[in-house]
């Protein structure tokens, strides 16, 4: 979904004093992030129980607290969406369709092979943040970038955590 103020339904009257064409670019810079997230937590949760290998219980522990750390994004997330005024478009089937993500590969099933799938998919994630970081700071609204640097600071933690398993 473009960050041109389209949504899909209009948005819900408010006190919050933002504008509403702000609001409206919010809601749709939230919704990609949205539809990111829960994403991604669909495919670390894959690789949480697919992973093999010697390291199996240290990486399947890892791969399911990132992904709780993602529930908690997405609901995050969401509710950002629904304070400003908009529908959060959290859908599974959504989620498929808008992620900006790479598909996870359904082929892999050793731990390196898992890590570094899901290295590439949280930087890419990582990425995304920090533009959204940028954009609603360009945007105006304080509390929406505030959200997005707490989310950011976050996943580069487990992106370490994850990157120091394949760095020796």
């Amino acid at each position: 979904m473009p960050i041109d103020g389209t949504q899909t339904a209009a948005l819900h009257v408010t006190k919050i004093d933002v504008p509403e064409s702000d609001r409206s670019q919010l809601v749709a810079l939230l919704n990609e992030t949205l539809a990111d997230a829960l994403d991604l937590q669909s495919q670390v949760k894959y690789a949480h129980w697919n992973v093999k290998g010697m390291n199996f219980i240290a990486l399947h522990e890892l791969f399911d607290s990132i992904a709780a750390i993602l529930v908690a994004q997405v609901d995050l997330v969401a509710e950002r969406i629904t304070a400003l005024g908009g529908t959060a478009l959290g859908t599974l089937r959504r989620a498929a369709h808008d992620s900006r993500i790479d598909e996870y590969p359904d082929d892999i099933h050793d731990g390196k092979s898992h890590v570094a799938a899901l290295v590439d998919r949280l930087a890419a994630y990582a990425h995304n943040l920090r533009l959204a970081i940028e954009t609603s700071d360009t945007i105006g609204d304080p509390d929406t970038n505030d959200l997005y640097i707490e989310i950011s600071r976050a996943i580069e933690k487990q992106l370490w955590f994850l990157e120091a398993h394949l760095q020796a």
